[in-house]
């Protein structure tokens, strides 16, 4: 384990951004929350580095990529995605600065030319929703981030994410697609999967704010469920106690009004047998039976 003197010494590294956007100013006002030094900004847009500068103690606007390498001893790239290559390309590193991007689906590869410099490149991304600076700044204690380094910028990297009061997980660039998609089909789908809740609702009268509010306790209890019981036991409804004869009806109703959800109601049913099995609480022979109905429905 490190010692205090050198986890202080780690704190004194000066931080800069490049990308004043979302993710990049909830970080850098949180790891300045932290102690560590974020000392410079550079944005496209000047009023979104003046936003972050504002809200951080020692951080100074600059007017260019460059210039944030030249002052600080780790720089992140926090631009959108399709800007990281670009630059990490464009600018002139020094041997030994850390250079890390914030991408959930990018590896390490994308900061190549920084690499080519002698740079220490490394991937930092918070497994969080953010859907405005304010809710991203409030949400981004908690999170797991998923790491990918070598050393000594490992080391830097996990003492950020525990800084944070968050948990991390080391990932290769052979996982970060994977890991990514995963993010998408929990948090993404599930607003889908909330849109097309509403949907239904709509079909017998009750509009969008009003459905939404009464669906959100069910979602939090679910969430709620899935972190205090886990997987598979948290699972409930139909297909976890073999209740076929609602499944039907589901089908049936679906068919009349809403035809067009019904393949993805049966395709996600067929998903959720594995689990209703692992679960115990439904025998096979039931689950082969709602396994038949819910192909033979597909349209």
């Amino acid at each position: 384990m490190k010692g205090a003197s050198q986890a202080r010494s780690e704190k004194q590294r000066t931080l800069g951004f490049i990308g004043a956007g979302t993710v990049g100013t909830a970080l850098a006002v949180r790891l300045s929350q932290s102690r560590y030094p974020v000392i410079a900004v550079y944005s496209r847009s000047r009023r979104s580095a003046q936003r972050m500068a504002d809200a951080i103690s020692g951080c100074t606007v600059y007017d260019s990529a460059q210039t944030i390498a030249d002052n600080a001893d780790v720089t992140f790239i926090t631009t959108p995605d399709d800007a990281i290559g670009q630059v990490a390309s464009s600018v002139r590193w020094r041997r030994g600065q850390g250079v890390i991007h914030c991408s959930g689906a990018d590896s390490v590869a994308i900061l190549e030319p920084a690499r080519q410099f002698g740079a220490l490149v490394g991937g930092f991304h918070p497994l969080q929703t953010f859907a405005s600076v304010e809710y991203a700044i409030e949400n981004t204690p908690g999170s797991t981030f998923a790491i990918e380094a070598e050393e000594p910028l490992l080391t830097l990297l996990q003492d950020m994410a525990t800084a944070l009061g968050g948990r991390w997980v080391r990932l290769t660039s052979g996982n970060k697609v994977l890991y990514h998609a995963a993010a998408v089909i929990a948090c993404n789908y599930l607003v889908t999967l909330t849109s097309l809740s509403t949907d239904l609702w709509h079909a017998f009268g009750v509009q969008r704010p009003e459905s939404t509010q009464a669906l959100l306790p069910l979602l939090r209890g679910t969430l709620n469920n899935i972190e205090k019981v886990g997987l598979p036991d948290c699972l409930t409804g139909p297909i976890a106690r073999g209740d076929i004869g609602t499944i039907d009806k589901h089908i049936k109703a679906l068919q009349l009004s809403a035809p067009d959800m019904l393949p993805i109601y049966c395709d996600l049913g067929l998903k959720t047998i594995p689990i209703a099995l692992a679960k115990g609480k439904v025998d096979e022979k039931r689950t082969r039976e709602i396994t038949k109905l819910l192909k033979e429905r597909v349209p």
